[in-house]
């Protein structure tokens, strides 16, 4: 298990911008992917995007393929996702999570085995 840190996020009008950030507390990310997730009220958690960290892969979910950006800077030992152009559609607790997914179930939320708080994102009309 590795305690996940979220911050950044907060309540911003529609096509503004926030930078989530996800730190794991007394371990590094190496050899782990780490991913974000957003759940919005009523609704199941839904893939956001996921970085692998050893070869900084990359995968995103098509609703914010162009928008966000997910980076890791390996010097803060952390994650970011860059979000630009925010929709209220975007509304939703945002958590980060570790595992070991194979490339092509980076999306699968059953492929990571700790979890953040999460962070609330707020996005006004």
């Amino acid at each position: 298990q590795v305690q996940l840190v979220e911050s950044g996020g907060g309540l911003v009008q529609a096509g503004g911008s926030l930078k989530l950030s996800c730190t794991p507390s007394g371990r590094t990310f190496s050899n782990y992917a780490v991913g974000w997730f957003r759940q919005a009220p009523g609704k199941e958690r839904e893939f956001v995007a996921s970085i692998r960290w050893s070869m900084g892969h990359t995968v995103y979910a098509d609703s914010v393929k162009g928008r966000f950006t997910i980076s890791k800077d390996s010097a803060k030992n952390s994650v970011y996702l860059d979000m630009n152009n925010l929709t209220p559609e975007d509304t939703g607790l945002y958590s980060c999570a570790v595992g070991s997914p194979i490339l092509s179930a980076m999306s699968r939320s059953d492929m990571y085995h700790s979890w953040g708080q999460g962070t609330q994102v707020t996005v006004s009309s």
